[in-house]
């Protein structure tokens, strides 16, 4: 995937809600374009989503599906599940496959219970209870396929995201400089940074 930028992004099921953490760093080869960019959106009151890839397209991505969520909202007079934003992420996507998002994206949140969905550039759509995507993937697995439990609480979530992408930083050179945290609950949307030690 010499085409895409690198980057690091995980998502994390939760007992009461999802969690998203991503590092902030965005290099193209060997040139670092940016040490403050921001990969981890709210898309509603209730949904986020983080991602790994061309992040201008995510951009586009998440203010259209942002705006979509809205109106069906004002249709349905109802929250808009994950699974709702995730279908509606993925026909977008999947109607420009011949010019694709070049972006990697897990989106997921909380209605009646915590959901997360990774999306590929062409828009499949597969539900997990955690995922990881980007160049860092690899490390960050390696440290969330050992230490994920079901029913974890907010804080156990929110420290491994935390220390997967944190790993992931340490050894991959398109990875780092600072890890943004999304956290969506029945409460709604949190956010916070941290910095990379």
């Amino acid at each position: 995937m010499s085409y895409m930028p690198g980057a690091t992004a995980v998502g994390i099921t939760f007992d009461q809600g999802v969690v998203f953490a991503s590092e902030k760093r965005i290099a193209y080869g060997n040139f670092l374009v940016s040490k403050s960019t921001k990969k981890t959106f709210p898309i509603t009151p209730k949904v986020g989503a983080t991602c790994a890839g061309l992040v201008a397209d995510m951009q586009l991505l998440s203010l259209q599906i942002s705006a979509l969520a809205k109106i069906r909202k004002m249709d349905l007079k109802r929250d808009i599940p994950p699974n709702t934003i995730a279908k509606m992420m993925s026909n977008m996507m999947y109607e420009r496959r011949y010019f694709p998002l070049l972006t990697q994206v897990i989106v997921g949140g909380m209605i009646d219970k915590p959901v997360i969905y990774t999306l590929d550039p062409l828009g499949s759509v597969l539900p997990d209870e955690y995922a990881a995507v980007g160049t860092g993937a690899e490390m960050a697995l390696g440290v969330l396929d050992p230490q994920f439990k079901e029913n974890m609480n907010e804080k156990e979530a929110t420290d491994l995201a935390v220390k997967a992408v944190r790993s992931a930083t340490m050894r991959d050179s398109f990875s780092g400089d600072g890890i943004d945290v999304l956290v969506v609950n029945k409460d709604g949307i949190t956010e916070f940074t941290e910095d990379v030690k």
